[in-house]
């Protein structure tokens, strides 16, 4: 049995509040063997991964749950491709790489997807497991020797391969180019498209702006832009559709999807099912640990991978990686009008500054959940608000009686406090939380970790957990649920919301420009139209195929419902099903 055991050295407590307890009570040092020893230089515990028994008892006794023991889930052959160092991260195997094609790579966070774009972008040099000898590309060719990427990573050596990245983090942009848009777009335009490209992806109003006065989703599409203007050989996008709304999605997806067609190799990062469907033409899983392990499948066809992915099960591998298969329920339409109506809101009004926005009257029912969708900047968030009491219409009182629990869009973590500290700090049913929201986002399994070192997804998870649980709420609003939460856990958050509105009889409103969530989740939807920063309207709540339709005709994008899965699938644009869905005026599969 092959065995990982990862200690997160950074958050070892060693001598400052623990007693070297998981080397006390390792059963193999007891017996008089070293499983678990000492650091001398930095009191750091290392774990034998040949010694190891896979009790897991360290792992339980740990007081701050730094340590993982894993046994992989199939035995390996070869050595990793990456490895951090003793009991650090590791990850097995690379993606193809293809010319002419986009390989989409599916997997939950912490298994090594930014990783993988990094070796291949030529700015990791993997030590093939070898932490402790200074990596070369000769021995990466040497180990890939046979195979596709042996070509690749040799030309990659020579300098023969030219490499465009766009990073997952994108905040950092401003602080490395200070200036305009335009500036930093026209030093990396090495295609001299920069004005068709800002076309294309909406930022022809934004090039006069400094880069440090841009939304996150603003940022992002520039971010796209510069990627896809340098003249490259290898294009990699990491997280491209984080911040942007649908219609902003899939302009950067056709915009990536141009690169392939220009004969360029592409590989994309991305959460969203519905636009990595749209973009991709063949996928790899990652399956593993978060935090331990990650193992690259196979290449897979677009249908075939995301419905392993969804499986749980990796066919021509044998190996399942999750118990449960995550399933897309098919709701018929008119389910929404058995509930019964315990609220309505009035016609509401708002202007902010040049802004302004109008909103239909409209009901809320009982254990109902409610998809808000709709452009960034028209006015979402402003409802929302609205509803949730901090901010006033300017035309009526909202007469809303129902107790309201709201997660905002943006979220500041209370510094120096562990989740288990805040989830004690508020007042939610822990019955409730337990049962209904904790067994599907394992959110106390961090629990001895601070909020303010908890990545962007799970900092959203604790947040919308503790929305959803908290005592006496009627409404619960969740502004962007799924931001920086990987593909598994937007479903499993689904799941939690569904429940919790099931079993509490609580109307849920969610504003989330993932379709597919939407789509998995919701009762009916809300949907917004006008112009981004200049006006918003807002209709009354519709039934799914009402609102996915009007919502999909806008966007000029057809959907059809998978036979095996049954998640939306987005038709290709042109083909015989798209024309055929668009000239019956249905966008949407029918029920």
């Amino acid at each position: 049995m092959t065995r990982v055991a990862v200690l997160e050295s950074d958050r070892c407590i060693n001598g400052n509040g623990c007693n070297y307890i998981c080397g006390n009570v390792c059963p193999v040092n007891r017996a008089g063997k070293e499983c678990i020893s000492l650091n001398e230089e930095t009191n750091i515990p290392i774990i034998s991964e040949e010694l190891c028994i896979g009790c897991n008892i360290c792992v339980i006794k740990c007081p701050v749950d730094c340590i993982y023991i894993e046994n992989l889930v199939q035995e390996l052959s070869e050595e990793p491709v990456q490895r951090f160092g003793q009991n650090s991260f590791r990850v097995y195997r690379l993606p193809a790489i293809k010319k002419g094609e986009i390989v989409g790579l599916i997997g939950r966070n912490g298994i090594g997807k930014s990783t993988i774009l990094k070796i291949l972008a030529g700015q990791l040099i993997p030590n093939m497991g070898d932490y402790e000898k200074e990596p070369d590309y000769d021995s990466v060719i040497s180990f890939f020797r046979g195979k596709e990427l042996q070509s690749y990573f040799t030309t990659l050596k020579e300098g023969g391969v030219k490499v465009s990245f766009k990073p997952q983090n994108i905040t950092g942009i401003p602080k490395a180019f200070k200036g305009k848009v335009s500036a930093l777009l026209s030093k990396v335009d090495d295609k001299k498209r920069l004005s068709e490209t800002a076309i294309a992806l909406g930022i022809e109003k934004i090039l006069d702006r400094n880069l440090s006065e841009l939304s996150g989703g603003e940022l992002q599409r520039v971010a796209i832009a510069a990627a896809a203007l340098k003249d490259a050989d290898f294009y990699a996008f990491d997280e491209p559709t984080s911040y942007l709304d649908v219609k902003e999605r899939l302009a950067a997806a056709a915009l990536i999807r141009g690169l392939a067609q220009e004969g360029k190799s592409v590989v994309v990062i991305e959460h969203d099912l519905a636009v990595l469907d749209y973009l991709s033409d063949s996928v790899h899983l990652l399956y593993g640990k978060k935090s331990a392990y990650g193992i690259v499948s196979n290449p897979k066809s677009v249908k075939n991978g995301i419905n392993e992915f969804l499986d749980g099960y990796v066919k021509d591998e044998n190996v399942r990686f999750r118990r449960k298969e995550l399933k897309f329920e098919v709701k018929p339409s008119t389910d929404y009008m058995k509930k019964r109506v315990v609220a309505t809101y009035p016609a509401l009004e708002k202007k902010l500054g040049s802004f302004s926005l109008s909103a239909a009257a409209g009901d809320l029912r009982e254990a109902e959940v409610l998809g808000i969708m709709g452009p960034n900047a028209i006015g979402k968030t402003t409802f929302v608000k609205m509803l949730a009491g901090a901010e006033k219409p300017d035309n009526a009182e909202l007469g809303l009686s129902l107790k309201v629990s709201y997660k905002p869009q943006y979220l500041v973590p209370e510094k120096a406090v562990t989740i288990g500290e805040f989830l004690d700090s508020q007042d939610i049913d822990r019955s409730l939380f337990k049962n209904e929201v904790d067994r599907r986002l394992a959110i106390t399994e961090l629990e001895n970790h601070l909020l303010e070192e908890l990545s962007g997804g799970e900092l959203q998870k604790v947040a919308v957990g503790v929305a959803l649980c908290r005592n006496d709420s009627q409404l619960v609003l969740l502004d962007e649920p799924t931001a920086f939460v990987d593909i598994e856990d937007r479903l499993n958050m689904a799941d939690a919301v569904r429940s919790v509105s099931d079993s509490k009889k609580k109307i849920c409103m969610l504003v989330d420009h993932d379709i597919l969530f939407q789509d998995y989740v919701s009762d009916r939807l809300l949907i917004f139209s006008g112009e981004a920063s200049v006006s918003g309207f807002a209709g009354k709540p519709v039934s799914m195929h009402e609102g996915m339709n009007s919502f999909l005709k806008s966007m000029k994008i057809s959907f059809r419902r998978d036979p095996q899965s049954g998640r939306p699938r987005a038709n290709k644009p042109g083909s015989q099903l798209d024309q055929s869905q668009k000239k019956s005026g249905e966008y949407y599969y029918k029920e």
